[in-house]
């Protein structure tokens, strides 16, 4: 291995190490009562050497962001690609996105409280950074949408808009989760997110 080499699996190897130490802190105290230099002593680093890498905590947040995006990403094509009916995709990824709100609770709050005010939380680079991100879910789904159009299954629609819609329902739904004592007395919230689901795909079929 050459010097080069050696020195970019180095930095690679302490960028790890800061970002594990941040996202332990972040899942356990949140943005705002996690510092810098709190994240140098979980990491057993200089507070300096986390400045050499990320210019503040919100670099590192938004990262943690990003990091939780491309997992829901690579889960939901995962599924997805293993469906060969396109009815059948949607489905797939309104269950990964389910699963994800529970099995990945943490980087689902992540994600949450970027969307309640990214403004307040990221610069305008740093935002785009993280836009990117979840681009590349929402295209996801429309892409699925495209095909199934080309191909007869799915009305003529704006799949564009569509993609949007189909995540926001699903970012929507999560929140009745609470209120399963009073809104949803008497139902589950698993009925509600899968009438939800089969609803959205019923208006898409072709008539």
């Amino acid at each position: 291995m050459s010097l080069k080499e050696r020195r970019e699996r180095e930095k690679n190897e302490r960028r790890k190490q800061i970002l594990d130490a941040a996202r332990s802190l972040l899942f356990e105290k949140g943005l705002n009562a996690t510092s810098m230099n709190q994240i140098a002593k979980q990491a057993e680093i200089g507070v300096g050497t986390i400045y050499f890498y990320y210019k503040s905590k919100e670099e590192l947040f938004a990262e943690l962001q990003a990091e939780g995006l491309e997992l829901l990403y690579s889960k939901t094509k995962k599924a997805c690609d293993n469906e060969p009916e396109f009815t059948g995709k949607l489905r797939s990824a309104a269950r990964v996105f389910f699963k994800f709100s529970k099995e990945n609770k943490d980087y689902y709050d992540i994600i949450n409280y970027f969307l309640s005010a990214p403004e307040q939380i990221f610069t305008p680079s740093l935002k785009d950074q993280v836009d990117q991100h979840g681009d590349k879910v929402i295209s996801l789904v429309e892409n699925i949408l495209v095909e199934g159009i080309k191909s007869g299954a799915f009305k003529k629609i704006d799949s564009r808009r569509y993609s949007i819609m189909f995540w926001s329902t699903l970012y929507g739904l999560t929140h009745f989760k609470k209120l399963k004592n009073t809104i949803l007395k008497g139902d589950t919230f698993k009925n509600l997110f899968d009438y939800c689901v089969d609803n959205f795909i019923s208006n898409l079929t072709a008539e």
